[in-house]
């Protein structure tokens, strides 16, 4: 690809990714008839820095505002890492266009992948007009990484692909939930034109979410795919988003809330004093909670004796201070060898994934939109 030179450059860019993932126009005005990208920027509950080294003082509306070029460099990276998940997700579900269950999923997908791509927009929009070359380097390099083939996404999570329905909606409630809580994170940002562009994300993100839960909750009320083979896919999302809080005891999350750059989820809720070495295991917790209460909703409509729930913090974990260890869904440690025997009953296998595609088969394996839902 040509190096860009301005925004519209890299909108040229853009169409020529949508094309490759199978996000055509046509698509999108099938669905959504007049859309157009555009970057959304959504007003600020307060003008005033809120927590960290600096707060009391106004937001940084311009680059060179923010004091220090460590600071301004985490400010980009915050920004590529946002964006490159929000492009990374639209190539993981790419295949979906193919196989929708209705034409009410097909709708919410086309709808959810053009708001991913839109979130990206933003992001690159924010790289192009406020980091100079940097930026534009940064928003070009996003569409050139792919999440299939060269693998080559930031976050490994990102870089899986989401091949069937039962995938795409546990992935929708809790992967996008994970980033709902890192968009609500990033909206106290010191760097007004970062925390005012996600106000706009947060309301199209809430969709997403609740497509997810409506989907899990369709597939349990009913009852063709047994709760087994559907817990897996919630051990395997669950698991993975789990990682997207990062490493505990964070030295980059300490100085990320001491320049004011993210704050906690509930910044704006909490008289709670901040413990800066272990912010990303509290956001890790507090999104484990939320998960359980999702999954207690499925449970009210799933007909079965066996109820679905949220593995052990520690389950299945790359990243933190369980990265590597083995604990089974229920908190009990486990050697390598008693691991390599347990794991097929917990994580999907090629064997699950071939009797899903023959449950597919069968039209009631997904209960129909209804008001609940």
């Amino acid at each position: 690809m040509a190096r860009i030179g301005t925004f519209d450059d890299w909108v040229d860019l853009l169409t020529e990714w949508q094309h490759d993932i199978g996000l055509d126009q046509e698509l999108i005005e099938r669905y959504m008839p007049g859309y157009r990208f555009e970057a959304k920027y959504g007003e600020l509950p307060t003008q005033e820095i809120t927590f960290g080294d600096f707060r009391g003082e106004r937001k940084w509306e311009k680059l060179l505002e923010i004091p220090d070029q460590r600071m301004r460099d985490a400010v980009l990276n915050m920004i590529v890492f946002q964006g490159d998940t929000e492009f990374a997700s639209n190539e993981q579900q790419r295949f979906l266009v193919n196989n929708a269950p209705s034409e009410y999923d097909l709708a919410a997908l086309v709808r959810i992948m053009v708001e991913e791509t839109r979130h990206g927009y933003q992001m690159c929009h924010l790289l192009v007009n406020h980091f100079g070359n940097d930026g534009k380097i940064e928003a070009q390099k996003m569409l050139e990484r792919r999440a299939y083939g060269k693998k080559n996404r930031l976050l490994n999570a990102f870089n899986e692909d989401v091949t069937h329905w039962l995938d795409f909606f546990a992935y929708t409630n809790f992967m996008d939930r994970d980033g709902k809580f890192q968009l609500t994170m990033l909206s106290h940002s010191a760097f007004a034109p970062l925390a005012s562009s996600m106000g706009p994300m947060l309301k199209e993100e809430s969709f997403h979410m609740g497509t997810g839960i409506s989907g899990l909750r369709r597939i349990a009320q009913a009852g063709v795919i047994p709760v087994e083979l559907q817990q897996k896919y919630y051990n395997k999302w669950i698991s993975g988003s789990l990682d997207l809080f990062g490493t505990d005891h964070s030295g980059s999350a300490q100085w990320a809330y001491a320049w004011g750059i993210k704050g906690r989820v509930d910044e704006d809720k909490t008289a709670e004093a901040v413990d800066k070495e272990h912010l990303n295991e509290r956001a890790r917790g507090q999104f484990h909670d939320e998960v359980a209460k999702t999954i207690e909703r499925v449970n009210a409509v799933n007909p079965s004796q066996t109820k679905l729930f949220a593995p052990d913090l520690r389950f299945n974990r790359s990243i933190g201070e369980f990265a590597g260890q083995r604990w089974t869904v229920d908190g009990r440690r486990l050697t390598e060898d008693e691991w390599a025997a347990y794991v097929p009953s917990v994580l999907p296998t090629e064997d699950d994934e071939r009797k899903l595609a023959e449950y597919f088969k069968n039209p009631a394996w997904i209960a129909p939109k209804g008001k609940g839902d």
